[in-house]
């Protein structure tokens, strides 16, 4: 089963950052025990509520503009953690109140693995922020409360246990997770030991690859596919990509783990058939080495695969850094052949400066973008300026999360080139792409 959001509407959304508001979650709590109620087990609901600290320094040093760009950053990490890692259920996200969100997962999961996704969610928050408004980079320091769902217990009950156990977390210094019991799950599961895990699995080669088939508006037809990172870890269960470069991230580990990616996508795609994309993402340490450029493509003669079917995939976070040497590396990348995207276009702070001086051939627009259009004519509104835009620029552009077909219809009829989602399919594996290609 795909990982889905719950949706919700214009007027029970939260209107600075897209998520849902408390009045909805707590709506959807209350369906999902209804839904529940009559089977044979309790209802597998799952809640974190994450607080963060000095997003009112940053309302006071740089300006409130740049403290609710700080907040739409948080929110749309918030959603992409959640579309990486709950795999197996539905989930919605929320903006509780000021610096306040909530992640709520109907999903069966185990405490260890609940306290190490919100540890992963720590991380990923706490990741430097940076924007033109600021001028500088800031580290928000999350606290996250976990709760558990047990029988008898009602949304407001649950809200109530959550909101209680963030007070008594932040009486106690240097501490930022906890359970409403305030006792902490032991997994016996250190950062370090996880960190060893990962350097085994890379050299075991168990880090698996799957594949994101994207498809052609208007024809309807393969043209390519997504190379994404997977690691089932043999306690916690699925790892996705935003977080296994985390953990490889504070191992030192990133070069390790990206060659690895790269390496295995690309000796798949050297089995395709001819006229296939593949589309392999780039990470923020993969542009600060200086042998970046020279050593991708090496991987690329080594493989065997036309430059021109590549497309390197790069986000915001990726660029905001040493604007200038990324764009000498990205330069010596596009002069070979190979393609660039500016991946989750829309998500977090959308600096247009890089569509001015970039040579970007085309924009993936984050799910976040498309995912209201159907419904909401200002979501409608935004998407259509985007699309006039990037034709200006001729540029093209990828949907990501397209999901029904109401969706497919208005992306095709705008103008985008191509796009993917779980309306066509989920990530594959190599095999199982070899045979829609085939088809």
């Amino acid at each position: 089963m795909a990982s889905l959001a719950e949706p919700a509407s214009e007027e029970t959304r939260d209107p600075l950052t897209g998520l849902a508001d408390i009045g909805h979650v707590r709506s959807t709590m209350a369906r999902w025990q209804l839904e529940w109620r009559g089977t044979e087990n309790a209802c597998p609901m799952h809640l974190m509520l994450i607080s963060l600290g000095r997003i009112e320094t940053v309302n006071v040093a740089f300006g409130e503009t740049a403290g609710d760009g700080a907040l739409v950053e948080v929110a749309q990490r918030i959603r992409h953690f959640a579309a990486d890692e709950l795999e197996s259920g539905v989930w919605q996200a929320a903006r509780v109140s000021g610096g306040s969100f909530l992640l709520a997962a109907r999903e069966e999961c185990s405490r260890e693995r609940w306290q190490w996704l919100g540890e992963a969610l720590a991380d990923a928050i706490a990741t430097p922020i940076s924007s033109p408004d600021m001028g500088a980079s800031v580290r928000l320091s999350p606290r996250l409360v976990l709760l558990r769902a047990t029988e008898g217990d009602t949304p407001d009950a649950m809200l109530d246990h959550l909101a209680e156990g963030l007070r008594r977390l932040v009486k106690v210094p240097g501490k930022r997770l906890a359970w409403t019991s305030g006792e902490l799950a032991q997994s016996g599961l250190t950062h370090h030991q996880l960190e060893a895990d990962l350097l085994s699995a890379i050299d075991s080669d168990e880090i698996q690859i799957l594949f994101q088939p994207q498809y052609s508006c208007g024809e309807d037809r393969l043209v390519g596919a997504e190379a994404l990172a997977r690691w089932q870890h043999p306690q916690l269960g699925r790892v996705g990509a935003g977080t296994l470069f985390t953990i490889a991230e504070r191992a030192d580990h990133v070069a390790q783990l990206s060659r690895h990616v790269a390496k295995r996508a690309l000796e798949a795609a050297a089995r395709w058939r001819e006229g296939l994309r593949l589309s392999i993402n780039v990470t923020p340490a993969d542009l600060a080495a200086g042998s970046f450029a020279r050593d991708f493509l090496a991987l690329v003669a080594q493989a065997g695969v036309s430059p021109e079917s590549l497309t390197l995939e790069i986000t915001e976070q990726v660029l905001l850094a040493e604007l200038e040497r990324v764009s000498e590396v990205l330069s010596t990348i596009r002069e070979a052949g190979i393609s660039l995207a500016l991946d989750d276009f829309g998500a977090g702070f959308c600096n247009f400066h890089y569509l001015k001086i970039l040579p970007i051939d085309a924009i993936k627009l984050d799910h976040s973008m498309v995912e209201g259009i159907v419904e909401e004519p200002r979501d409608l509104a935004v998407f259509r300026a985007i699309l006039a835009m990037a034709r200006a620029l001729d540029l093209k552009v990828v949907a990501e999360g397209i999901e029904n077909e109401a969706q497919l219809e208005i992306v095709t009829r705008e103008g985008c080139a191509t796009y993917q989602g779980f309306l066509r399919s989920e990530p594959v594996t190599s095999e199982e792409f070899a045979r829609l290609s085939a088809e």
